[in-house]
């Protein structure tokens, strides 16, 4: 199985001033495109010992300070991001051939933003977050049921869902974003910026805070071989 690209290519000159402006441009192609969740993107994280593990994950929220996600912080990834706090996110844009990926290190956002952006979900998913003991083992498919009706009894459509305290938000504060545009004959183009308070491997530099991570002047870019 083999797919052939035919893309027109991604030169330095067209990129703009930094990653998150040149991530915006794309993103909202992919969704002209109509790509379906456009804004779906692989976390993939390591623990202690460096084992790793991924998983989809929906962006929610970016900026010059960095990518957001939500999940329960008591789950496989948020354990590993406690432990290890360096992770990786690809969004796999198949349809335009296209890719990027995102290396950096991720922070807990407070608990304000969380509550902010808990109050924009579906009351469904609200509950749906104190019914999950994520990662958890679970005896059936009935006991994950019985725990969301019980909670839907007590917190019906006119109730406010408080935030669980084990539930929130983190950002990913980049420290390289490569974008990836398929070519002819697999001679792909492969940009990365690289922050210049790190290395490509995303070492040290860890000082930074994300206040610094925007602006033309934090970034270089170079080209990468396919």
């Amino acid at each position: 199985m083999r797919a052939h690209y035919r893309a027109e290519g991604l030169r330095e000159e067209d990129l703009a001033a930094d990653p998150y402006g040149q991530f915006l441009r794309w993103f909202e192609e992919a969704v002209t495109a109509g790509l379906h969740e456009p804004n779906a993107m692989v976390v993939s994280t390591a623990d202690e010992r460096g084992r790793p593990s991924s998983r989809t994950v929906l962006l929610k929220q970016f900026d010059e300070r960095g990518f957001v996600f939500y999940t329960n912080y008591d789950s496989r990834k948020g354990r590993e991001i406690d432990a290890n706090p360096y992770v990786s996110l690809l969004f796999p844009w198949h349809a335009v051939a296209r890719q990027v990926i995102v290396a950096g290190r991720a922070e807990r956002t407070g608990r304000d933003e969380t509550a902010a952006y808990f109050r924009t979900r579906p009351h469904g998913s609200q509950l749906g977050a104190w019914a999950s003991e994520q990662s958890s083992k679970v005896a059936s498919r009935e006991e994950l049921d019985r725990a969301y009706a019980q909670l839907a009894e007590r917190y019906p459509e006119t109730e406010r869902v408080p935030v669980p305290p084990h539930w929130g938000g983190y950002r990913v504060v980049a420290r390289t974003v490569e974008f990836w545009q398929g070519r002819e004959n697999r001679l792909h183009d492969r940009l990365r910026y690289v922050r210049r308070d790190s290395n490509a491997s995303g070492g040290r530099g860890d000082t930074a805070g994300p206040g610094g991570s925007g602006g033309a002047a934090a970034w270089t870019v170079e080209r990468l071989s396919p």
